[in-house]
């Protein structure tokens, strides 16, 4: 199936973004790496950038979310979240270690404006939008695992605050992943995490 340009264009950029990050995820990278035609950028994307950028942040968003919540639904939270960090360690280990977090490249980097002369007050707004857009998504993913763990009996003060370590260790192991070149860091932190949880009144596996 042939895939369109813009989607082609807004998944390309979500791969360099998750590889080298915010600054370095140009327009004349997005469309080399995405083998797309120059000139569809404007027709794509009239907003430049920070359009290809949201879009892309959105679409990188989405595929932990889809996912994320396909396995909290099946398998409930302790054998689902094991299924994701194993899905995560392929994801690494497939990119030779380069693949990271997406939405993470943009909560911790500047947002830089591929125009040598673009205003700084601008740059600094797209800066915020990516930020405010990051913290929705990273809000969704804690959503997401808070929900399944309530359903499974935790209370809800509980399941938030178990909800923002689970996406905190787990983003945290990746970048440790990265500079590591190895799996063995989100390996040992999900084991402390594994039985943190299963202490949890009612995370015991589906049969």
């Amino acid at each position: 199936m042939t895939i369109p340009t813009r989607e082609k264009m807004i998944i390309g950029a979500a791969d360099l973004l998750r590889r080298w990050g915010l600054h370095a995820t140009s327009m004349r990278e997005v469309v080399r790496h995405s083998n797309t035609p120059r000139g569809s950028i404007a027709h794509h994307f009239p907003g430049g950038k920070r359009q290809l950028l949201e879009a892309a942040v959105h679409h990188a968003g989405q595929e932990v979310s889809g996912p994320l919540e396909a396995l909290m639904r099946e398998y409930g939270p302790l054998p689902g979240l094991e299924r994701f960090v194993m899905q995560w360690r392929r994801v690494l280990e497939e990119s030779g270690f380069e693949a990271g977090c997406a939405v993470l490249a943009v909560a911790v980097e500047k947002y830089v404006s591929d125009q040598r002369e673009a205003d700084p007050q601008q740059e600094q707004q797209v800066q915020q939008q990516l930020l405010d857009q990051a913290n929705d998504i990273f809000g969704e993913w804690r959503r997401i695992i808070s929900y399944a763990l309530q359903e499974a009996g935790s209370p809800p003060a509980r399941a938030e605050n178990l909800a923002l370590l689970i996406i905190a260790s787990i983003e945290g192991s990746v970048a440790l992943c990265r500079a590591a070149r190895s799996s063995e860091p989100l390996e040992r932190i999900w084991e402390e995490l594994h039985l943190l949880l299963e202490r949890e009144p009612g995370l015991l596996p589906r049969r």
